[in-house]
């Protein structure tokens, strides 16, 4: 899952669950769940999510919404298994690929139409 913020120190709460596209409730919920999501909080409540955070978000996001994991087998995952950031990271890779890959494919089915 690729991930649509710009490069910033801090990112709002909305910013990232608009990026992830889930409801702020999850967020913080999350937050709650797995100690490795440690946002900064300002003086009101505000949280402020490092980008470390939203790698941390990332790997907790592909465990439950794209592989299915329980929020318990994520949080074994996440201590037993050091390589999750780099499949993330692969997987990114790969998808940016297949869309490179596909858009040529189209820019050709154009040409061969013409």
């Amino acid at each position: 899952m690729k991930i649509n913020l710009p490069d910033k120190l801090y990112y709002s709460i909305g910013e990232v669950a608009k990026a992830f596209d889930v409801n702020t409730s999850l967020i913080r919920y999350w937050e709650q769940e797995f100690p490795i999501i440690k946002p900064k909080k300002n003086k009101k409540g505000n949280r402020y999510f490092t980008p470390e955070d939203i790698k941390n978000l990332q790997m907790i996001y592909h465990l439950v919404k794209e592989k299915g994991y329980t929020l318990d087998g994520a949080k074994v995952a996440l201590t037993t298994n050091s390589k999750i950031s780099e499949t993330i990271t692969l997987i990114d890779r790969l998808e940016f690929v297949k869309a490179e890959l596909l858009k040529l494919k189209d820019s050709l089915t154009e040409k061969d139409s013409e």
